[in-house]
């Protein structure tokens, strides 16, 4: 049995992109996969607002995310922890046994830049990482005024994580000065799971010259050597590529600022439809993310039944929360591919059974 999900990912495909997928696979050393290949960075880097390469990998997005520290992290990294996402990066640091600090705040808190600079002024990092959209939280982290803070250190290598925001909001990489722009193919970008984008300034490259055990398959440098081939370091899932491609059309057939504007309009609806019922965002409105709606369970809704009623009854499906927040939250997704229509029938279908599930 399928669901309609609206969890924050992985989230609804269109028939569209599956169909993009049965495309015939060629050799991945041929002349027909660089072509694929090419085809799709002009747009992978106008959609990240770059001119630097866009890498491909056959991955999550955690396997770049772990990748990037390999690469770049010589004295320390700085984990910027609010959620279960960016907790984890410090736990990943600590077993590729990597010198590292936890900037930590509780759970649906945004970072504070100020807390950066003086983490950073003690001289101990020469990397930083923070999470663009904690899918977790429900929380938009203050990108701008991070990436002004960075400025000030200009060898402190930025890695950032757009997993849950790439393509949903604006995210300029080069104005903004980010190092490490990464993000994965199963959030806003609408597609199945196993593809993620890294982009890699100039600056985190010569880093990553100097570094030793980066590995081999999430190295910057065979990224790059290859890249200039139009090719991948190892064999790439080429139907998932196709599947960029076809996004890809999607995107612009649709236009930047529309699908931005579209993001946002619907996000506004999930959270009107919170405010008439009482529920409220785990962070503070300002900081709420433009993909999801995180929502505290103050009013004690019964979310297994009200998600084993939404399957049985509309075969769709939310979140229930995630990690320590698991049922004292849920997540209400408007990534991708979401319509006025599609959550609006959402909202109804919500409106419908939220109250048999409350409280008696």
């Amino acid at each position: 049995m399928s669901y309609k999900l609206f969890i924050p990912g992985p989230i609804a495909v269109s028939e569209k992109t599956y169909n993009a997928m049965t495309q015939w696979v060629m050799g991945h050393r041929s002349k027909d996969f660089v072509n694929l290949f090419q085809s799709v960075q002009p747009q992978l880097q106008q959609l990240m607002y770059t001119q630097d390469p866009v890498f491909i990998s056959t991955s999550s997005a955690w396997g770049v995310m772990e990748g990037a520290i390999r690469n770049v992290t010589k004295k320390g990294v700085l984990n910027c922890m609010s959620g279960a996402f960016s907790d984890k990066w410090n736990d990943v640091a600590e077993r590729c046994s990597l010198p590292n600090g936890k900037l930590q705040y509780e759970w649906g808190t945004p970072i504070d830049p100020e807390d950066i600079r003086r983490e950073l002024s003690t001289g101990k990092y020469d990397a930083i990482t923070f999470i663009h959209n904690e899918t977790s939280t429900g929380t938009m982290n203050p990108i701008e005024g991070i990436m002004e803070v960075l400025r000030e250190f200009p060898d402190v290598i930025s890695i950032t994580d757009t997993v849950s925001s790439f393509s949903a909001v604006k995210i300029d990489k080069d104005a903004l000065g980010i190092d490490v722009l990464l993000t994965g193919s199963q959030k806003a970008l609408a597609m199945p799971p196993g593809l993620s984008l890294l982009s890699v300034s100039d600056r985190a490259m010569k880093r990553a010259e100097t570094v030793e055990g980066r590995g081999y398959y999430f190295d910057f440098i065979e990224f790059q050597k290859n890249y200039e081939k139009g090719m991948t370091p190892s064999t790439p899932v080429i139907p998932l590529i196709y599947a960029l491609q076809s996004k890809l059309e999607d995107i612009f057939a649709e236009g930047l600022e529309a699908r931005y504007e579209r993001h946002e309009r619907l996000n506004n609806l999930v959270r009107a439809w919170g405010a008439k019922h009482g529920i409220e965002l785990l962070p503070p409105a300002e900081f709420g993310s433009k993909t999801l709606c995180c929502f505290k369970n103050d009013v004690g809704i019964d979310l297994e039944g009200l998600r084993k009623e939404l399957k049985a009854k509309y075969s769709c499906d939310i979140d229930g929360g995630y990690g320590k927040v698991k049922g004292k939250t849920f997540r209400i997704s408007n990534m991708g591919d979401e319509t006025d229509e599609t959550m609006n029938t959402l909202i109804g279908q919500l409106d419908d059974l939220v109250p048999q599930f409350l409280p008696k």
